[in-house]
């Protein structure tokens, strides 16, 4: 099983949070892919851009967080976090 949660912050505050579930037997990429298409459409979001740091983030710690510079509509929010909470091999 694969979770991916994601949550809104506004300072130290979380305004939203989501939990993404995908049982399918595709590639980590492609479920983090579509995980965060879920999110974007519940939370009524544009898709981030994801730039080098947030890549590197992903691939050392498995989260990572989407700040102003990473959208391209402007966001009630300081930033979106997305973090795998599980994950089989």
């Amino acid at each position: 099983m694969f979770r991916l949660w994601a949550r809104t912050f506004q300072s130290t505050h979380m305004l939203q949070d989501l939990v993404i579930t995908d049982d399918s037997a595709d590639t980590r990429t492609h479920k983090i892919k579509r995980a965060l298409d879920q999110v974007c459409l519940q939370m009524d979001l544009s898709h981030p851009v994801w730039l080098d740091s947030n890549i590197a983030d992903f691939k050392r710690v498995s989260k990572t967080r989407f700040t102003q510079d990473s959208f391209v509509d402007s966001i009630p929010f300081d930033y979106l976090e997305i973090q795998v909470i599980e994950e089989d091999f």
